[in-house]
């Protein structure tokens, strides 16, 4: 259903990402013109992504998981102690992560919104104020014909939620197909009423240069834009799980250096993004992959405005059955 661009060299250049091996280094110019002629319209493979997720970082994880779990409803797919992954959507997931073992502090900026997007925006506004969970704004009159209804809410330790619907409109003709198709995910667990079903996330990140981004986050997905808000894009990644792009001095947050979040992706290859990333010049964290505690392979580089970006591929462990069945039921 995703489509991915070809080509994408064309915008790597652009975005001056670089790397890309177009011909051998013993022809002449002629043939380094016609290599790269014949690659520019040749398709750029890119590795699988299952499903999206968002690192995010805790003095108190247990209470965070406890509110997580307990008042949204969400699924513990595994539990690692200091870190928690939970299933938002069919393919969006979140990991609550003890601040004294990530790599992020709690102290750094909430610079990252996550978009819960679901149909029953007023219930779920009716149930989180029931449950006096903190909001930013009030939800406001819904009104025929804007593009989306949503608020804010505020999670233990200050991360903003939205929850949010995209309705029919002009702006959202390429999103709502996608939406349509997905079979939402009701509660895990806790208190959430059944009714309340989310189908899919969007991961809200703040830039100084937005089109400088846009361009980066098209050459790293393979994608096109979807939905053009003006100062906000969003971009597929998982069949669920969606990035969006927002102007740092229009947005909820402002573009900050730091940023207490790690955007992720779950992949069956991470070497293969590791290739892809190294190609592209981005800059690791580490000069080879990663393992956590025999659980999960990792690689991890850096966006152009600083956010971390991770890919994981989880082992075959007794911590990882009930993420693994989730994942192969995408």
């Amino acid at each position: 259903m995703l489509v991915p661009r070809v080509p994408l060299l064309r915008a790597a250049v652009a975005a001056g990402l670089g790397g890309f091996v177009l011909a051998s280094a013993c022809a002449g110019p002629e043939a380094d013109r016609t290599a790269a002629e014949d690659d520019v319209d040749r398709p750029v493979p890119v590795p699988e992504i299952l499903a999206t997720n968002a690192f995010y970082y805790y003095r108190d994880v247990e209470a965070a998981w406890a509110f997580y779990r307990d008042v949204l409803g969400f699924e513990t797919v595994a539990d690692y102690g200091f870190a928690k992954i939970l299933r938002v959507a069919p393919a969006s997931y979140l990991t609550l992560v003890d601040e004294t073992r990530g790599m992020h502090s709690a102290d750094e900026p909430r610079s990252v919104t996550l978009a819960i997007v679901t149909e029953e925006v007023e219930g779920w506004w009716a149930y989180l104020s029931e449950r006096e969970v903190p909001m930013r704004a009030p939800l406001g009159e819904v009104e025929p014909g804007r593009p989306h209804d949503g608020f804010v809410a505020i999670d233990p330790e200050g991360y903003f939620l939205e929850f949010e619907r995209f309705n029919p409109h002009d702006e959202n003709v390429d999103l709502v197909p996608l939406l349509a198709d997905i079979e939402p995910l009701g509660p895990a667990g806790g208190a959430r009423p059944p009714e309340l079903e989310v189908q899919a996330t969007v991961l809200w990140l703040y830039y100084r240069d937005l089109p400088a981004m846009e361009r980066f986050w098209e050459g790293l997905l393979g994608m096109d834009l979807l939905v053009d808000q003006g100062w906000a894009k969003v971009y597929p990644a998982s069949r669920t799980g969606f990035i969006g792009l927002v102007d740092g001095e229009r947005g909820l947050h402002t573009a900050t250096e730091e940023k207490s979040v790690t955007v992720s992706f779950f992949t069956p290859d991470v070497a293969a993004w590791r290739q892809r990333t190294e190609a592209m010049g981005l800059e690791a964290r580490t000069e080879e992959l990663g393992t956590e505690s025999g659980r999960v392979a990792t690689w991890v580089a850096f966006d152009p405005e600083g956010y971390f970006l991770e890919w994981d591929t989880f082992l075959d462990v007794p911590d990882n059955q009930a993420l693994l069945a989730a994942l192969g039921g995408r």
